[in-house]
């Protein structure tokens, strides 16, 4: 843009997969469309970079599971390959003073109340059933669920410590934040969402079972390249300032006046746009309430993945005291160098993250120790700490506070206006995943749609 106003039917706020998709919809309906991305590259929270001589690493978001339809539609459309996610060979779980225990995909070693854990998933599950991920406020339990913090339904479900731990280790690898800082709803919409806690921590099979040959932001970077001008890079939108005839986003480089507008991001990236007049009550508690977990996904990179040698699959599972959460074997497709991916969340990632940094480093080698001697040398080591992503500020999802759901539900999605919203946060089913980014750009596609007919 060139410091002038332009007209078009619609803008878009983002060109993570959510903004693409309300795009390729709006376009295919014969609207004018503009995508405004803030970031100089197109994915959002699904970043892919190559690095150590043009080796893909997946900083972001990355996996894609049988049931997220509305991603492998994307891939299909675009012809992005994919390959299964490592999961051959023995697991390891690590506890304090224990040699490794280990185990394979699907199972647990039978110690540390394994089975106690399993039995709080299918009650889970089980109240879960009862939460309509299309229409969660219609939950008639919404409130009473909603102002019970995950740890203190916990604590009253079961008495083992052991138990506790590993489904503790659950809420920080799916929301990245700890048991006391979501309630009990938010984990059963989010379940019933994903089809179940069991599909979402599978790995083959389950929301884990395959990753992208050019990485998980190549259906975005092909989305992108089938919009061509629309999408327009480096264009952060600071001010929105609407009336009952459409919108006039600032930009940094112009203004653009719309007759809708469909803002994406994350909740803190939308709370920084200044709107004029100020959205409803419900709109700005519900963005305030949505913070984004705490996580790092650290990659190290081998010349080759040497665990699988030993009959390792490369996933470690820790319930000790590292930092590191979880780590899975990262390795391109062809095999043709070895890499770890590891997580650090939570607790652990606030107090992992301020340390220097090869304090951290050494703390995630200390972990992977387990593997072989050939850990301790990695050939590359690339940290992502998505709470210092200006455009993110967390990942992988926004996580409302107890009690968000029930007193500011109509603040998710609810138009305002020519204002509409979309996001991996604002989904049903696949909400927190790339595929639900994607079915909520294509609903709030919908919304725009009706309204320009009616309008």
């Amino acid at each position: 843009m060139q410091d002038r106003r332009e007209h078009v039917d619609v803008a878009i706020v983002g060109a993570g997969y959510a903004g693409l998709a309300a795009a390729l919809e709006l376009t295919r309906a014969g609207a004018e469309v503009l995508v405004l991305e803030a970031s100089d590259r197109v994915g959002g929270r699904v970043w892919t970079r190559a690095e150590d001589g043009g080796v893909l690493i997946d900083h972001g978001g990355q996996w894609v599971g049988p049931a997220q339809t509305a991603l492998l539609r994307w891939a299909d459309r675009f012809g992005c390959a994919r390959f299964p996610t490592y999961d051959e060979g023995t697991h390891l779980e690590l506890w304090p003073g224990q040699a490794p225990l280990p185990h394979t995909s699907g199972t647990h070693p039978p110690a540390h109340d394994a089975a106690e854990y399993d039995a709080l998933v299918a009650r889970l599950d089980a109240l879960a059933a009862q939460v309509d991920p299309e229409r969660p406020e219609a939950c008639p339990d919404l409130a009473a669920w909603d102002a019970r913090t995950f740890d203190d339904w916990l604590r009253t479900a079961t008495s083992s410590a052991d138990a506790r731990r590993r489904m503790r280790l659950v809420v920080q690898g799916l929301w990245a934040c700890e048991p006391r800082d979501l309630s009990l709803f938010h984990v059963l919409f989010y379940a019933a969402a994903g089809g179940g806690l069991g599909p979402l921590l599978a790995t083959l099979g389950g929301a884990q079972d395959s990753r992208f040959v050019d990485g998980a932001d190549a259906p975005a970077r092909a989305a992108a390249a089938a919009l061509g001008d629309t999408v327009r890079l480096a264009r952060p939108v600071t001010a929105v300032a609407w009336d009952g005839s459409g919108a006039t986003l600032a930009t940094t480089a112009g203004e653009v006046r719309a007759r809708r507008v469909v803002v994406t991001g994350t909740p803190p990236a939308q709370a920084r746009i200044r709107f004029s007049p100020l959205l409803p009550t419900a709109r700005r508690r519900w963005l305030a309430r949505s913070p984004m977990g705490d996580v790092a996904k650290v990659h190290l990179a081998y010349p080759r993945p040497f665990w699988r040698a030993r009959g390792l699959s490369g996933q470690i599972t820790t319930y000790d005291a590292s930092p590191v959460a979880y780590t899975f074997d990262n390795s391109p497709a062809d095999g043709s160098c070895g890499m770890i991916a590891a997580f650090v969340y939570g607790d652990d990632y606030r107090a992992w993250s301020v340390q220097p940094p090869e304090a951290r480093r050494k703390a995630v080698l200390d972990v992977l120790a387990v593997l072989g001697t050939e850990a301790a040398e990695p050939t590359a080591y690339h940290e992502r700490l998505w709470p210092e992503q200006p455009w993110a500020e967390g990942g992988y999802a926004a996580v409302p506070s107890p009690g968000t759901w029930h007193e500011h539900a109509a603040g998710r999605r609810d138009p305002v206006g020519p204002l509409h919203w979309a996001g991996t946060e604002t989904a049903g089913l696949g909400n927190g995943y790339i595929d639900g980014a994607i079915r909520s750009g294509e609903r709030a596609a919908a919304e725009v749609l009706a309204a320009l007919r009616t309008g």
